[in-house]
Protein backbone atom coordinates (compact mmCIF):
# COMPACT_ATOMS: atom_id res chain seq x y z
CA UNK A 1 0.00 0.00 0.00
CA UNK A 2 1.35 3.43 -0.92
CA UNK A 3 2.08 5.56 2.14
CA UNK A 4 0.43 8.98 2.10
CA UNK A 5 3.15 11.65 2.29
CA UNK A 6 2.95 13.92 5.35
CA UNK A 7 1.46 17.38 5.00
CA UNK A 8 3.06 18.75 8.17
CA UNK A 9 6.60 18.98 9.47
CA UNK A 10 6.85 17.59 13.00
CA UNK A 11 10.17 16.97 14.73
CA UNK A 12 10.98 14.16 17.16
CA UNK A 13 10.11 16.40 20.12
CA UNK A 14 6.58 16.94 18.82
CA UNK A 15 7.14 20.51 17.65
CA UNK A 16 5.36 21.51 14.45
CA UNK A 17 7.56 23.48 12.06
CA UNK A 18 5.44 26.02 10.17
CA UNK A 19 7.91 28.91 9.82
CA UNK A 20 10.79 29.04 7.31
CA UNK A 21 13.47 31.71 7.09
CA UNK A 22 15.09 31.85 3.64
CA UNK A 23 18.38 33.65 3.09
CA UNK A 24 18.53 34.76 -0.54
CA UNK A 25 22.06 36.20 -0.38
CA UNK A 26 25.08 36.24 1.91
CA UNK A 27 26.02 39.70 0.60
CA UNK A 28 25.26 42.98 2.29
CA UNK A 29 25.98 46.65 1.78
CA UNK A 30 26.73 46.99 5.53
CA UNK A 31 29.44 45.22 7.55
CA UNK A 32 27.85 45.15 11.02
CA UNK A 33 30.53 44.17 13.50
CA UNK A 34 28.45 41.47 15.24
CA UNK A 35 27.28 39.97 11.94
CA UNK A 36 30.31 39.65 9.66
CA UNK A 37 34.01 40.29 9.31
CA UNK A 38 35.17 43.59 7.84
CA UNK A 39 36.79 41.81 4.88
CA UNK A 40 34.25 39.15 3.97
CA UNK A 41 34.72 36.52 1.29
CA UNK A 42 31.35 35.96 -0.32
CA UNK A 43 30.12 32.81 -1.99
CA UNK A 44 30.78 32.27 -5.71
CA UNK A 45 27.66 32.32 -7.88
CA UNK A 46 27.74 28.56 -8.59
CA UNK A 47 27.35 27.78 -4.87
CA UNK A 48 24.33 30.02 -4.47
CA UNK A 49 20.77 28.86 -5.09
CA UNK A 50 19.18 30.38 -8.17
CA UNK A 51 16.00 32.41 -7.83
CA UNK A 52 14.09 29.53 -9.42
CA UNK A 53 15.55 27.04 -6.91
CA UNK A 54 14.63 29.36 -4.04
CA UNK A 55 11.05 29.51 -5.29
CA UNK A 56 10.82 25.73 -5.70
CA UNK A 57 11.99 25.28 -2.11
CA UNK A 58 9.50 27.85 -0.83
CA UNK A 59 6.74 25.99 -2.67
CA UNK A 60 7.86 22.62 -1.26
CA UNK A 61 7.83 23.91 2.31
CA UNK A 62 4.43 25.51 1.80
CA UNK A 63 3.07 22.17 0.60
CA UNK A 64 4.44 20.65 3.82
CA UNK A 65 2.45 23.02 6.02
CA UNK A 66 4.76 26.04 6.37
CA UNK A 67 2.50 29.08 6.75
CA UNK A 68 5.06 31.84 7.26
CA UNK A 69 8.16 32.60 5.20
CA UNK A 70 10.66 35.29 6.14
CA UNK A 71 13.13 36.47 3.51
CA UNK A 72 16.54 37.36 4.93
CA UNK A 73 20.20 37.75 3.96
CA UNK A 74 22.82 39.26 4.21
CA UNK A 75 20.76 42.12 2.93
CA UNK A 76 18.08 40.45 0.80
CA UNK A 77 17.24 43.54 -1.23
CA UNK A 78 20.74 43.82 -2.73
CA UNK A 79 20.19 40.59 -4.65
CA UNK A 80 19.28 41.18 -8.28
CA UNK A 81 15.81 39.77 -8.92
CA UNK A 82 14.78 39.80 -5.24
CA UNK A 83 11.54 41.65 -5.94
CA UNK A 84 10.46 39.14 -8.61
CA UNK A 85 11.16 36.26 -6.22
CA UNK A 86 9.06 37.93 -3.53
CA UNK A 87 6.23 38.44 -6.00
CA UNK A 88 6.30 34.74 -6.90
CA UNK A 89 6.42 33.53 -3.29
CA UNK A 90 3.67 36.00 -2.44
CA UNK A 91 1.37 34.15 -4.85
CA UNK A 92 1.63 30.83 -2.98
CA UNK A 93 -1.96 30.54 -1.78
CA UNK A 94 -1.40 28.41 1.30
CA UNK A 95 1.01 30.93 2.87
CA UNK A 96 -0.56 33.20 5.46
CA UNK A 97 2.48 35.48 5.82
CA UNK A 98 5.38 36.64 3.69
CA UNK A 99 7.68 38.88 5.70
CA UNK A 100 11.18 40.28 5.31
CA UNK A 101 14.13 41.38 7.45
CA UNK A 102 16.24 44.18 6.01
CA UNK A 103 18.84 46.73 7.06
CA UNK A 104 16.62 49.41 5.58
CA UNK A 105 19.15 50.74 3.07
CA UNK A 106 16.97 49.99 0.04
CA UNK A 107 13.55 50.79 1.48
CA UNK A 108 13.39 54.40 0.34
CA UNK A 109 12.95 53.19 -3.25
CA UNK A 110 11.58 49.66 -2.72
CA UNK A 111 9.05 49.84 0.14
CA UNK A 112 5.96 50.34 -2.03
CA UNK A 113 7.00 47.54 -4.41
CA UNK A 114 7.53 45.15 -1.49
CA UNK A 115 4.03 45.89 -0.19
CA UNK A 116 2.59 45.31 -3.66
CA UNK A 117 4.48 41.98 -3.84
CA UNK A 118 2.56 40.70 -0.84
CA UNK A 119 5.00 41.37 2.00
CA UNK A 120 2.81 41.85 5.09
CA UNK A 121 5.31 42.81 7.77
CA UNK A 122 8.83 44.14 7.73
CA UNK A 123 11.65 44.06 10.28
CA UNK A 124 14.34 46.73 10.01
CA UNK A 125 17.69 46.49 11.81
CA UNK A 126 18.45 49.69 13.74
CA UNK A 127 20.84 49.55 16.68
CA UNK A 128 21.35 53.26 17.32
CA UNK A 129 19.95 56.70 16.49
CA UNK A 130 23.40 58.30 16.67
CA UNK A 131 24.84 58.73 13.17
CA UNK A 132 28.44 58.31 14.29
CA UNK A 133 27.67 55.18 16.31
CA UNK A 134 25.64 53.84 13.40
CA UNK A 135 28.63 54.26 11.12
CA UNK A 136 30.89 52.54 13.68
CA UNK A 137 28.55 49.57 14.19
CA UNK A 138 27.73 49.05 10.50
CA UNK A 139 31.18 50.16 9.26
CA UNK A 140 29.62 51.43 6.01
CA UNK A 141 26.01 52.44 6.73
CA UNK A 142 24.25 55.81 6.59
CA UNK A 143 21.73 56.31 9.42
CA UNK A 144 19.74 58.95 7.53
CA UNK A 145 19.28 56.63 4.55
CA UNK A 146 17.77 54.02 6.88
CA UNK A 147 15.54 56.58 8.61
CA UNK A 148 14.21 57.68 5.23
CA UNK A 149 13.58 54.01 4.46
CA UNK A 150 11.55 53.60 7.66
CA UNK A 151 9.39 56.56 6.68
CA UNK A 152 8.89 55.07 3.20
CA UNK A 153 7.80 51.79 4.82
CA UNK A 154 5.27 53.68 6.95
CA UNK A 155 3.83 55.36 3.86
CA UNK A 156 3.63 51.99 2.04
CA UNK A 157 1.25 50.71 4.72
CA UNK A 158 2.63 47.35 5.92
CA UNK A 159 0.55 45.57 8.58
CA UNK A 160 3.37 46.01 11.10
CA UNK A 161 6.82 47.53 11.00
CA UNK A 162 9.35 46.49 13.64
CA UNK A 163 12.84 47.64 14.50
CA UNK A 164 15.36 44.98 15.55
CA UNK A 165 18.12 46.26 17.84
CA UNK A 166 21.09 44.17 18.99
CA UNK A 167 22.16 45.66 22.31
CA UNK A 168 25.82 45.66 23.38
CA UNK A 169 27.06 46.96 26.73
CA UNK A 170 28.92 50.29 26.50
CA UNK A 171 28.26 50.50 22.78
CA UNK A 172 24.54 51.22 22.55
CA UNK A 173 22.90 49.99 25.78
CA UNK A 174 22.44 53.61 26.91
CA UNK A 175 20.04 54.15 24.00
CA UNK A 176 17.31 51.64 24.76
CA UNK A 177 14.90 54.32 26.02
CA UNK A 178 15.58 56.53 23.01
CA UNK A 179 14.98 53.60 20.66
CA UNK A 180 11.63 52.78 22.30
CA UNK A 181 10.65 56.45 22.18
CA UNK A 182 11.48 56.47 18.46
CA UNK A 183 9.27 53.41 17.97
CA UNK A 184 6.41 55.03 19.93
CA UNK A 185 6.73 58.32 18.03
CA UNK A 186 6.51 56.43 14.73
CA UNK A 187 3.76 54.00 15.73
CA UNK A 188 5.94 50.95 15.12
CA UNK A 189 7.29 48.05 17.22
CA UNK A 190 10.78 47.21 18.44
CA UNK A 191 12.56 44.03 19.54
CA UNK A 192 15.75 43.98 21.57
CA UNK A 193 18.09 41.08 20.81
CA UNK A 194 20.82 39.55 22.94
CA UNK A 195 23.87 39.07 20.71
CA UNK A 196 24.18 35.53 19.39
CA UNK A 197 27.68 33.97 19.35
CA UNK A 198 27.97 33.18 15.64
CA UNK A 199 31.35 33.66 13.97
CA UNK A 200 34.51 35.04 15.56
CA UNK A 201 34.41 38.80 16.06
CA UNK A 202 37.48 40.96 16.70
CA UNK A 203 36.12 44.34 17.82
CA UNK A 204 34.54 43.35 21.12
CA UNK A 205 34.56 40.61 23.75
CA UNK A 206 31.10 39.04 23.67
CA UNK A 207 31.10 38.15 27.36
CA UNK A 208 31.93 41.75 28.28
CA UNK A 209 29.50 43.24 25.73
CA UNK A 210 26.60 41.01 26.79
CA UNK A 211 23.59 43.01 27.97
CA UNK A 212 20.65 40.88 29.09
CA UNK A 213 16.97 41.41 28.40
CA UNK A 214 16.42 41.80 32.15
CA UNK A 215 18.81 44.77 32.25
CA UNK A 216 17.06 46.35 29.26
CA UNK A 217 13.67 45.93 30.96
CA UNK A 218 15.05 47.58 34.10
CA UNK A 219 16.34 50.50 32.04
CA UNK A 220 13.01 50.89 30.25
CA UNK A 221 11.08 50.85 33.53
CA UNK A 222 12.56 54.26 34.31
CA UNK A 223 10.49 55.79 31.50
CA UNK A 224 7.88 53.33 30.21
CA UNK A 225 5.25 50.99 31.59
CA UNK A 226 5.45 47.64 29.81
CA UNK A 227 2.38 45.40 29.96
CA UNK A 228 2.94 41.71 29.23
CA UNK A 229 0.95 40.31 26.31
CA UNK A 230 0.51 36.74 25.04
CA UNK A 231 0.84 37.97 21.44
CA UNK A 232 3.27 36.08 19.22
CA UNK A 233 4.25 36.61 15.59
CA UNK A 234 5.60 33.12 14.99
CA UNK A 235 9.12 34.01 16.10
CA UNK A 236 10.99 33.97 19.42
CA UNK A 237 10.05 37.45 20.68
CA UNK A 238 8.21 37.85 23.99
CA UNK A 239 6.10 40.99 23.60
CA UNK A 240 5.01 43.78 25.92
CA UNK A 241 2.65 46.62 25.09
CA UNK A 242 3.97 50.10 25.83
CA UNK A 243 1.17 51.48 28.00
CA UNK A 244 -0.78 54.29 26.38
CA UNK A 245 0.64 53.64 22.90
CA UNK A 246 0.16 51.41 19.86
CA UNK A 247 3.74 50.12 20.05
CA UNK A 248 5.04 46.80 21.35
CA UNK A 249 8.44 45.97 22.77
CA UNK A 250 9.79 42.46 22.16
CA UNK A 251 12.73 40.65 23.72
CA UNK A 252 14.69 37.93 21.95
CA UNK A 253 16.75 36.31 24.68
CA UNK A 254 18.71 33.26 23.48
CA UNK A 255 20.92 33.35 26.59
CA UNK A 256 18.76 34.51 29.47
CA UNK A 257 15.35 33.15 28.44
CA UNK A 258 15.88 30.10 26.24
CA UNK A 259 12.98 29.73 23.80
CA UNK A 260 13.87 26.36 22.26
CA UNK A 261 10.95 24.40 23.70
CA UNK A 262 8.53 26.21 21.41
CA UNK A 263 10.79 26.40 18.34
CA UNK A 264 8.67 26.23 15.20
CA UNK A 265 11.22 27.32 12.60
CA UNK A 266 14.06 26.25 10.37
CA UNK A 267 16.46 28.22 8.18
CA UNK A 268 17.49 27.77 4.58
CA UNK A 269 20.88 29.25 3.72
CA UNK A 270 21.57 30.70 0.30
CA UNK A 271 23.83 27.69 -0.31
CA UNK A 272 20.79 25.44 0.06
CA UNK A 273 21.60 24.01 3.46
CA UNK A 274 18.59 23.48 5.67
CA UNK A 275 19.69 24.52 9.16
CA UNK A 276 17.58 22.82 11.79
CA UNK A 277 18.80 25.08 14.61
CA UNK A 278 20.44 28.51 14.71
CA UNK A 279 22.89 27.38 17.37
CA UNK A 280 23.85 23.96 16.02
CA UNK A 281 25.37 22.65 12.80
CA UNK A 282 22.69 20.03 12.15
CA UNK A 283 21.79 20.53 8.50
CA UNK A 284 20.74 18.87 5.26
CA UNK A 285 22.00 19.79 1.78
CA UNK A 286 18.82 20.51 -0.18
CA UNK A 287 20.76 22.04 -3.07
CA UNK A 288 22.27 18.63 -3.74
CA UNK A 289 18.78 17.09 -3.87
CA UNK A 290 17.53 19.84 -6.18
CA UNK A 291 20.42 19.63 -8.61
CA UNK A 292 20.80 15.85 -8.63
CA UNK A 293 17.07 15.25 -9.12
CA UNK A 294 15.70 18.35 -10.87
CA UNK A 295 11.93 18.48 -11.02
CA UNK A 296 11.43 15.68 -8.47
CA UNK A 297 9.27 17.52 -5.93
CA UNK A 298 8.36 14.30 -4.09
CA UNK A 299 12.02 13.50 -3.42
CA UNK A 300 12.70 17.07 -2.29
CA UNK A 301 9.77 17.06 0.10
CA UNK A 302 10.81 13.70 1.52
CA UNK A 303 14.31 15.07 2.20
CA UNK A 304 12.73 17.95 4.11
CA UNK A 305 10.49 15.60 6.10
CA UNK A 306 13.46 13.36 6.94
CA UNK A 307 15.46 16.38 8.11
CA UNK A 308 13.03 16.88 10.99
CA UNK A 309 14.54 13.77 12.59
CA UNK A 310 17.81 15.60 13.25
CA UNK A 311 16.37 18.88 14.52
CA UNK A 312 18.00 19.22 17.97
CA UNK A 313 16.10 19.92 21.15
CA UNK A 314 17.94 23.16 21.90
CA UNK A 315 20.95 25.32 21.20
CA UNK A 316 23.99 25.42 23.49
CA UNK A 317 25.07 29.08 23.31
CA UNK A 318 27.76 30.07 25.79
CA UNK A 319 28.63 33.75 25.78
CA UNK A 320 31.84 33.10 27.74
CA UNK A 321 33.43 30.76 25.22
CA UNK A 322 34.69 31.04 21.66
CA UNK A 323 31.77 30.16 19.38
CA UNK A 324 31.29 26.57 18.37
CA UNK A 325 29.41 27.94 15.35
CA UNK A 326 32.02 29.55 13.10
CA UNK A 327 29.60 30.71 10.39
CA UNK A 328 28.65 34.36 10.63
CA UNK A 329 25.07 35.55 11.02
CA UNK A 330 25.22 36.91 7.46
CA UNK A 331 25.97 33.39 6.21
CA UNK A 332 23.29 31.86 8.42
CA UNK A 333 20.50 34.20 7.39
CA UNK A 334 19.38 36.90 9.79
Amino acid sequence: MTQTPPTQLIDRFGRTVDYLRISITDRCDFRCLYCMAEDMTFLPRAQVLTLEELYILAQAFAELGVKKIRITGGEPLVRKGALGLLQNIGRIESLTELVITTNGSQLETMAASLKDAGVKRINISLDTLDADKFKAITRTGDLHQVLRGIQAAKVAGFERIKINAVILKDRNHQEVNDLVQFAVDNGIDISFIEEMPLGIVSQHDRSEAYYSSALIKADLAQKFVLVATPEKTGGPSNYFNVAGTQSRVGFISPHSENFCSTCNRVRLTVEGRLLLCLGNEHSVDLKQVLRTHPGDMARLKQAIVDAMLIKPEKHEFNINEQPVILRYMSMTGG
